[in-house]
């Protein structure tokens, strides 16, 4: 079977929710079920049967982060000797050359990526189109608007 490449803050995260999921999460919906229980028939009982929805889908993402972790070829690119090169887990700020707006992305995981917080995967086409370029060089990303120019003005490896 093949890794899945994840950054270190990546898998950090994973971890710290797994923690929360056993440690917290199961303990309390353990109580609820118990409590719920001690009311009485169980068969029209809605808090019983939230319980149990709610442990159901604990379980699932409880299997679902060990099966991520276990996959994971965790990567540490501050380890990295990339030399200046745009690679996964670095940190590219980049200038469209026709609008002039600049704006910071992260190559991460395709678990991790998340548009909103500039986390991108590595398996998109934009960041296709980036991995390999260097600080100077011109990367052409194929959108649906057709063909934008970004120049590569930093690269970093946080």
């Amino acid at each position: 079977m093949n890794k899945t490449p994840l950054t270190l803050k990546g898998a950090q995260n994973l971890k710290n929710e797994l923690d929360e999921l056993k440690n917290v999460k199961r303990p309390r919906i353990t109580e609820a079920i118990a409590d719920a229980r001690a009311h009485g028939d169980l068969k029209e009982n809605a808090e019983y049967h939230a319980a149990r929805e709610e442990q159901g889908l604990v379980e699932a993402r409880v299997r679902d982060i060990e099966s991520k972790l276990g996959n994971a070829q965790v990567i540490d690119v501050a380890s990295l000797n990339a030399n200046g090169k745009v690679v996964f887990g670095c940190t590219v700020e980049l200038e469209n050359i026709e609008t002039e707006a600049v704006i910071t992305y992260t190559i991460v995981g395709e678990d991790e990526a998340d548009i909103k917080n500039n986390l991108i995967s590595y398996a998109s086409p934009f960041a296709k189109a980036l991995i390999g370029k260097e600080e100077g060089d011109v990367a052409e990303v194929k959108a649906p608007a057709g063909i934008t120019e970004y120049e590569v003005t930093a690269v970093r490896y946080e």
